[in-house]
C-alpha cells in the first residue's frame, strides 16, 4: 500500500482512513440493529448519558474535541430531537446540553449493540492487537499533551531551513538513498532502464571498485541528493546518477553536488569528464554549460543510455560557476 511507505507523513491520513473504517463498521451494525443513532454522534451522547446536563466547554474538554466541532454536532443532535439546549439557571448567559427523553429512550437500549461493538472489535483485531492499539492510543495522546506537535513541527522546518547543506562521500548506510533519489527522478521523467537497475543496485561494485565515487547532498540529517563520479578508464570519467529531491527545490543541491564531482575530478587529475543527458532537461543544461560542460554535435559513440540524446563534454575555461539545478545526468 501506498500510504505506509510515507510513515510519518501520512500519519493523519492512515488514522482518518482507520477511524472512517471503524466509523462506517458501527454505523452499518447501527442500522441492521434499528438504533436511530450514527457513531459519531456516540462521544456526546455517551458523556451526557453518564454526566447529566451539561455545558458544550465541558464535553470538549472531556472528548478532546474543540468547542466548535462539538457545538456543530449537538446542532445535529437537537434536529435529531436527541438532545435540548437550555439556559443554565445559575447563569442565564451559559447554555447547557441535555438528553431528551427520545434520546434517553434511544441510548438505553443500545447495551446490547455496545457489547456486541466492543466484542465484535476484538475478535477482529483480537485481544492483544486491541490492547496494543489502545495502549499506544494513550501513549500518543498523553505525548501530544506533553509535547504540542505543531510546536515540534515549526522547530523542525526552522533548523533545516537554517541548516548549512553538506556534500559528503559514500558511506554504506547511505547506500539507499543512491537507489532512491535516482529511482525517484527516472520514475518522474523517463524508466528505469536495465543499466540503472545494475549500476543504481550495487554501487559499490559498479560504480566505486571501477575507481569511481559517489556524494550525497545533507541538509540537518536529510539526504536530498546524490550523484556520481564513473571512471571509464584511467583519468576518463563520466559525471553520472546525479538526482536531487524535487521537493528540496532551490536548496542549492543541484549545484553543490556538480562542483563536489569537478572538485574531486581535478583532484585526481583527470584528463577527460562528460555527461549524457537529455535534452529535455532544459535546467540542468543550463547547469552544465555554466559549470563548463560543452555541447558536442552528436551523442556519444556507444551510449548505454536509451534516453540520452545530449552529450557534453568538460573544458574548464569554459566555466562561469554553476547554479543550481534538480536536473540528472
Amino acid at each position: 500500500m501506498y500510504l505506509p511507505s510515507l510513515a510519518q507523513l501520512a500519519l493523519g491520513s492512515r488514522l482518518k482512513s482507520l477511524s472512517d473504517h471503524f466509523y462506517g463498521a458501527v454505523d452499518e451494525v447501527y442500522r441492521t440493529c434499528g438504533a436511530g443513532v450514527e457513531s459519531r454522534w456516540f462521544p456526546v451522547l455517551r458523556f451526557l448519558w453518564e454526566h447529566g446536563e451539561t455545558t458544550v466547554s465541558d464535553v470538549a474538554t472531556a472528548i478532546g474535541q474543540t468547542h466548535s466541532a462539538v457545538s456543530q454536532l449537538a446542532d445535529k443532535l437537537v434536529d435529531a430531537e436527541l438532545v435540548e439546549r437550555r439556559k443554565d439557571a445559575q447563569d442565564g448567559r451559559r447554555s447547557l446540553l441535555a438528553l431528551t427523553a427520545k434520546g434517553r429512550q434511544a441510548l438505553s437500549a443500545l447495551g446490547p449493540i455496545w457489547v456486541a461493538v466492543r466484542r465484535g472489535i476484538m475478535q477482529s483485531l483480537g485481544e492483544d492487537g486491541l490492547k496494543s492499539l489502545l495502549t499506544a492510543l494513550s501513549a500518543t495522546e498523553q505525548a501530544l499533551q506533553e509535547r504540542p506537535v505543531v510546536e515540534a513541527m515549526l522547530a523542525e522546518h526552522a533548523a533545516l531551513t537554517s541548516a548549512t547543506l553538506e556534500v559528503v562521500p559514500y558511506d554504506p548506510a547511505l547506500k539507499e538513498h543512491f537507489y532512491r533519489l535516482n529511482a525517484q527522478w527516472l520514475e518522474r521523467h523517463f524508466r528505469i532502464e536495465d543499466i540503472d537497475r545494475v549500476l543504481l543496485g550495487d554501487p559499490e561494485r559498479y560504480v566505486l571498485a571501477p575507481g569511481g565515487a559517489i556524494f550525497f547532498a545533507c541538509l540537518a540529517g536529510e539526504v536530498i541528493g546524490t550523484c556520481a563520479l564513473l571512471q571509464e578508464s584511467p583519468g576518463v570519467y563520466e559525471l553520472s546518477k546525479m538526482g536531487v529531491d524535487e521537493t528540496f527545490r532551490g536548496m542549492g543541491a543541484g549545484r553543490s553536488l556538480l562542483a563536489a564531482a569537478i572538485a574531486e575530478f581535478h583532484h585526481r587529475g583527470g584528463k577527460e569528464l562528460f555527461l549524457e543527458s537529455n535534452s529535455r532537461l532544459k535546467t540542468a543544461l543550463r547547469m552544465y554549460e555554466q559549470a563548463g560542460f560543452v555541447m558536442q554535435p552528436a551523442v556519444r559513440s556507444g551510449s548505454h543510455y536509451e534516453r540520452a540524446d545530449v552529450y557534453m563534454v568538460y573544458q574548464p575555461a569554459r566555466g562561469r560557476g554553476t547554479r543550481a539545478s534538480a536536473g540528472k545526468a
